[in-house]
């Protein structure tokens, strides 16, 4: 695990300039939760941290990019991490199985795991304040396209109620969930009058300029 943290902590810090939403920041705390729910839930702890430290490596492959774009990058980290290949490719599987656009109610415990950690990031009430603008430099997505993955990926899922598999986590967090929800759900609307669309791209003038 050790290994695995060290390649994985040097890439943030060498890329850090590419990475200002998905850096060790966010690797830290989706690895630190999803421990604490793969212990809730009777899953491979050490499994679902190693797969929390690699599972957003995709973004150091291609901007935008879906987890399967870092498999390459993902199981050369774990093999030289000294993880069998058997193991590395559960891992593999795991950051495919709870990746949002795709994951489904019956996935397995280990990616209920990833994926409630990584799920509870992206509903911390501090991450469209904080960081969104962030994931907006990152991808070189504009905010109606953030927007339309936030809405078209999640709502269906909580609607379904699964946004959260661990059942203390929809308990205690999925009040933000709903207003995380709610929120990008206006910006969908707001970006549709004139006006707003006017004064955002007066903003994105004045930080053109700036930089």
């Amino acid at each position: 695990m050790a290994a695995i943290e060290a390649r994985v902590h040097a890439l943030c810090l060498h890329y850090a300039d590419r990475l200002p939403f998905h850096g060790w920041h966010h690797v830290s705390f989706v690895r630190a939760k999803a421990v604490g729910f793969a212990r809730a839930n009777g899953a491979n702890a050490s499994v679902v941290e190693a797969a929390a430290l690699v599972h957003d490596v995709n973004y150091l492959v291609r901007r935008n990019s879906a987890a399967s774009a870092g498999r390459g990058l993902r199981m050369d980290l774990l093999a030289e991490a000294g993880v069998p290949g058997q193991v590395a490719r559960w891992i593999d599987e795991i950051v495919d199985e709870a990746e949002m656009r795709t994951r489904h109610r019956h996935i397995s415990i280990e990616a209920q795991a990833l994926s409630d950690a990584d799920t509870l990031f992206k509903a911390l009430p501090i991450t469209p304040v904080m960081l969104a603008h962030r994931y907006l430099e990152e991808n070189g997505v504009s905010l109606r396209e953030l927007a339309d993955k936030i809405v078209g990926e999640q709502r269906g899922i909580h609607d379904d109620g699964y946004y959260f598999y661990n059942r203390s986590a929809a308990d205690r967090y999925g009040h933000w969930a709903r207003a995380n929800l709610e929120l990008w759900k206006c910006i969908q609307e707001s970006v549709d009058d004139a006006e707003v669309t006017e004064l955002l791209d007066a903003v994105n003038a004045v930080d053109a300029a700036a930089s």
